[in-house]
């Protein structure tokens, strides 16, 4: 998940940021409504926590801009403003979600959750697919594409992709993997979650640039999309 944070206040900013990435989010700060603005009309996030006291441009009028620029992105407001005028005024701006300083960090993290579930609903309309770039995923007659050529998975291939298509950019360990797709604990003496990646990788990446499934060393792995545009790796493009 992508998160943008508008934060000015720079131990606050820097405690979000520290503690989205040890969930596996990535995670981009702006310090000012102006160049939070800028960076949310890029439509290249999954969230916006935003707060209402900004320089330059105030937190409600950056919600409001967002909204009239046709971004969806979700907005969840984290101010220490907890009136109930204020919190009606952030909701009809715009935003999605308000939660007051102080906060607990489970529960903004709950939030966080919520809300993006909330949008991949949305975003899925049907929930008969699930599509990120050129990598197509149909969940009624389990068939895969990328770049339009078909690509052939077992059911536990089939399985561990689309559970990285539903968790994009999110930071996944082993034990996780194991519990969420093959809904066992972790054994440490097996290599069989590797051996699968690798499986997929073949599969999915090895004929195709840019690659998606990455290795985060010593932790996990991560299904990363890329901007630009993909092509399929030709017997020349190898070579050169």
């Amino acid at each position: 998940m992508r998160v943008l944070v508008i934060e000015d206040e720079e131990k606050m900013a820097d405690l979000l940021r520290r503690g989205l990435e040890e969930e596996g989010m990535a995670v981009e700060l702006a310090y000012d409504g102006e160049s939070g603005l800028r960076a949310g009309q890029t439509g290249s996030h999954d969230l916006v926590i935003l707060d209402l006291g900004l320089p330059h441009r105030d937190g409600l009028d950056v919600a409001r801009a967002l909204r009239q620029s046709g971004q969806k992105t979700p907005i969840l407001i984290l101010t220490a403003q907890d009136s109930t005028e204020m919190k009606v005024r952030g909701l009809d701006s715009g935003a999605d979600d308000y939660l007051t300083k102080p906060f607990a960090f489970a529960e903004l993290l709950a939030r966080v959750r919520a809300l993006h579930r909330r949008t991949q609903t949305v975003a899925t309309e049907d929930q008969t697919r699930l599509q990120i770039g050129d990598l197509v995923l149909n969940l009624i007659n389990r068939r895969v594409t990328r770049a339009g050529i078909e690509v052939q998975l077992t059911g536990k291939e089939f399985s561990l992709l689309e559970f990285f298509m539903r968790h994009p950019e999110e930071i996944h360990t082993r034990e996780v993997l194991s519990e969420q797709v093959w809904n066992e604990t972790f054994d440490t003496l097996t290599n069989v979650i590797d051996v699968y990646i690798n499986y997929l990788r073949n599969k999915v990446d090895r004929q195709f640039e840019p690659k998606l499934i990455q290795t985060v060393r010593g932790v996990g792995y991560q299904f990363k999309p890329h901007a630009g545009e993909s092509r399929v790796l030709t017997a020349e493009s190898k070579a050169a």
